[in-house]
């Protein structure tokens, strides 16, 4: 797939999840996903596979977590999303990095919004 055609499905992906379609978030999600979650709150860590990251991101809807992506950009299997996120009444900036395989998304790791999740999901 070219840098183009991943840049569109993490756009599409973040589409359906901010309309709160996780079936259509999921599309171009691979099985085998592996999801960072950086922090020190009881959300932190390593979610592997559909199943936990749609646990994961169970939790943050019950807390009303947005995010607002503003800028993506592609090179090669990479993308890097640049979004506003918001949980309860906390605000942060996040650059979001997506790894994409043959079409899919295999790999997610968001940095600079951890310490809306470590107030929001105390340990």
């Amino acid at each position: 797939m070219s840098s183009e055609d991943n840049k569109q499905a993490a756009r599409d992906g973040y589409d359906a999840f901010v309309k709160g379609d996780a079936k259509g978030a999921m599309a171009d999600i691979a099985d085998s996903i592996e999801w960072v979650v950086g922090g020190d709150s009881a959300v932190s860590g390593t979610y592997h596979g559909k199943e936990e990251v749609g646990r994961y991101w169970g939790k943050l809807v019950e807390k009303g977590f947005t995010t607002s992506p503003h800028e993506f950009i592609a090179e090669g299997d990479l993308v890097v999303v640049l979004a506003t996120q918001r949980l309860e009444a906390d605000e942060a900036e996040s650059a979001d990095i997506l790894k994409y395989e043959n079409g899919k998304l295999v790999r997610f790791q968001s940095f600079g919004a951890a310490a809306i999740l470590d107030s929001a999901f105390p340990k």
